[in-house]
């Protein structure tokens, strides 16, 4: 494979775009990918592996949605940063809305890679983010 493939590009946004969520976020092994940002929404396909999490965050003026497109994770929220009172598992095809403000965390609790998608609305991150692992989407955020 020449770089020209290894640089395809992965945002298809903001032109009309049809996929397989599903399909997409099992192939995709990047901690997180955009995959079609617009003006005023934006998904991305993440990969968490076994025993490791998101992390705790709070978008203050974005809504969010989590769909678990394979494997089993436990979804954590609050109002405040020190206590997430809403707790509960998903499994393959559930979907959590996050509210803009509301802390949140997904928890790998399978064996294997936990593939989610998740939407935006607003976009959250620069149109074609792709960060490899969870410690490149740390130092990007700080």
């Amino acid at each position: 494979m020449n770089c020209s493939h290894c640089m395809a590009k992965i945002d298809y946004g903001p032109d009309p775009y049809i996929t397989n969520m599903e399909q997409m976020a099992v192939n995709n092994h990047n901690f997180r990918t955009a995959i079609w940002t617009g003006r005023h929404l934006q998904m991305t396909m993440m990969c968490i592996p076994p025993c490791t999490e998101i992390g705790l965050e709070m978008h203050g003026d974005t809504d969010q949605l989590i769909r678990i497109e394979h494997g089993e994770a436990e979804v954590r929220m609050g109002r405040c940063e020190k206590r997430q009172d809403f707790r509960k598992h998903m499994c393959e095809g559930d979907a959590v809305f996050v509210p803009a403000g509301t802390w949140h965390n997904v928890v790998n609790t399978g064996r294997n890679p936990l593939r989610i998608s998740s939407v935006y609305a607003p976009p959250n991150h620069p149109a074609g983010t792709v960060h490899r692992t969870k410690a490149d989407a740390e130092k990007e955020e700080y």
